[in-house]
């Protein structure tokens, strides 16, 4: 029977661990699935903005998809109390909107809840003010 020298053993390992040295540094830069979270990139009304009421159209728009089913707007007047709105809907596969009426002068907070289609939950509040007469 042959036998390898030891220079041949050597080699063959040196190979076999660039191989997979190699395919490792491959699978790091293969593109990997986007996990990003719902991201608000605009509002309606906008951040810190006044606006005329005493109705008002509320919308925000996200970075991503959302599941409609699983997320909503909600709005509190300055006193920390719901005020009732429309049930919120997707009206673009990124967009939550819904539709406040009868609101007060005074300062509100429209805080969204969202399913994204990564299965991540995220929320916040916009803060605005309804101007007086």
């Amino acid at each position: 029977m042959g036998t390898l020298d030891c220079g041949a053993h050597r080699s063959r390992a040196r190979r076999g661990a660039a191989l997979a040295a190699a395919l490792a540094l491959l699978a790091a830069a293969a593109p990997q699935p986007a996990l990003a979270h719902a991201i608000v990139l605009d509002s309606t009304p906008a951040a810190g903005s006044v606006v005329p009421g005493p109705d008002v159209a509320l919308e925000v728009r996200f970075n991503c998809r959302i599941d409609g089913e699983r997320s909503q707007l909600s709005l509190l007047s300055e006193d920390g109390r719901d005020r009732e709105i429309e049930r919120s809907q997707v009206v673009a596969k990124g967009t939550l909107s819904s539709r406040a009426t009868g609101l007060a002068p005074g300062a509100y907070r429209l805080r969204w809840q969202v399913l994204a289609v990564d299965g991540h939950i995220t929320r916040g509040d916009i803060a605005f003010r309804v101007a007086g007469p």
